[in-house]
């Protein structure tokens, strides 16, 4: 259809912009409110991209001769940023609900890593069944973190460990990048686990002289595309030292560094991070005082993932002590066998009440913050003029619900819609 724009959302009760002058990120005392209009309307163009956000009767006079593909009257209702997950681990076969029992009966993670479960059980899993069927799951998956607002999302390979079943999950994520509404940033996570008969040495060796080349190849004729590179650094999985090299490697072809940190002992991973250029840390349970203060200074996000903390009854990520000295937080679902929530809502909910964060502090750590987590706030995570027109409309007036309703996101969500286009409606 020539000429005329792609959608127009009609008198909002609310509409949550998150961000009103640009920010690429929220962190200290622009975190106590977060720019809301009131009685609002919003109109995406044919491009995907937002057009114009104003009053209602504004944008009824200044659009009055326009044609619109579609309108939602969005009376009594909120319109929020889609909501961005962080840091998720969805490509793969083989779950463990068994490992749960086990959990709940008093097993640690550790423990059930080295009796061979864990990522282990999953990358044979995964190693054994067909790129199809992997790309079945993981679209269902999609499909499920879509319907609760998520409109961009962080995927990891790192259930392969060999290169073949790395490039395998790769091509999966790539295939969802081209082929799907929701937006995907890719991370390439082979140092997830150090594979069996392996050293962490000899395994980071393999990763940086064979694995890391045959990623820049494909990069660069547009096979596969790669945003970030992930390490799990921890005691008895990679040491500082290999993921040093690890990490070092992967910027040195192009990729955003974001890797796992400080999560079941003290590494002084943090410190690594920010010595390198780290765009996020994720996890950082057992973080020092000192990465925490590096982490702000040098504008490294920190991913904090309030399902894993719940769930391996691990302490709680000290969010309060990082916000209060300025770090960027953000928010993941840590999506994956051995945690197994697709909501960022009740990410949100569980981050307010068990990491003490605010409801502001909440959403802009699962949207504009998120969004800075994957270098794409400069697009995503908040709704402005000239950003993607990627976002969710709620049923209710307020739009703390989407936070407060705990579980109640099936029943709150009315649209969630990707570049303007509704690609989910209840």
């Amino acid at each position: 259809m020539a000429g005329g724009h792609r959608l127009l959302l009609e008198n909002a009760r609310q509409v949550v912009l998150v961000c009103a002058r640009g920010e690429r990120f929220l962190a200290r005392d622009a975190l106590r409110s977060l720019a809301v209009l009131e009685g609002a309307s919003l109109v995406v163009g044919t491009d995907g991209f937002i057009k114009a956000i104003g009053p209602a009767d504004a944008i009824q006079k200044q659009f009055s001769e326009e044609t619109f593909q579609e309108r939602i009257d969005c009376s009594g209702k909120c319109i929020l940023p889609g909501l961005v997950d962080a840091h998720t681990h969805p490509v793969w076969a083989g779950e463990r609900v068994h490992e749960f029992a086990m959990k709940l009966a008093g097993a640690t993670y550790m423990d059930i890593h080295q009796a061979g479960g864990g990522i282990n059980f999953t990358v044979e899993r995964t190693r054994q069944a067909s790129e199809e069927k992997l790309f079945s799951s993981f679209q269902q998956r999609l499909g499920c973190m879509m319907r609760a607002g998520t409109t961009l999302v962080e995927c990891k390979s790192g259930y392969g460990l060999s290169l073949e079943t790395e490039l395998k999950m790769l091509r999966v994520i790539e295939r969802a990048r081209r082929e799907l509404d929701i937006g995907i940033s890719a991370t390439y996570c082979g140092a997830h686990s150090v594979p069996k008969g392996k050293t962490a040495t000899e395994a980071a060796d393999d990763i940086i002289n064979n694995h890391l080349p045959k990623l820049k190849e494909l990069g660069r004729n547009g096979e596969i595309h790669v945003d970030n590179i992930d390490v799990f650094c921890e005691k008895g999985v990679f040491d500082l030292d290999s993921t040093r090299r690890i990490l070092q490697s992967g910027k040195d072809i192009g990729l955003q560094i974001n890797f796992h940190g400080d999560e079941l002992h003290p590494m002084k991973a943090a410190e690594l991070g920010v010595e390198l250029g780290a765009q996020a840390i994720s996890h950082l349970e057992e973080v020092s005082d000192e990465g925490i203060a590096a982490m702000a200074a040098a504008r490294c996000s920190a991913v904090l993932l309030p399902t894993t903390a719940y769930m391996l009854r691990l302490k709680q990520p000290r969010a309060r002590k990082m916000l209060d000295e300025g770090v960027i937080v953000a928010l993941g679902s840590d999506f994956n066998p051995n945690a197994y929530c697709f909501s960022m809502p009740m990410v949100m909910h569980l981050a307010c009440v068990n990491m003490r964060m605010s409801m502001p502090e909440a959403l802009a750590a699962a949207t504009i913050n998120a969004a800075y987590a994957l270098g794409k706030s400069h697009t995503h995570g908040s709704l402005e003029v000239g950003k993607q027109g990627d976002l969710i409309i709620i049923n209710s007036s307020r739009w703390e619900h989407l936070i407060y309703q705990f579980g109640g996101h099936h029943e709150l969500i009315d649209y969630v819609i990707a570049k303007g286009k509704v690609i989910y409606k209840k």
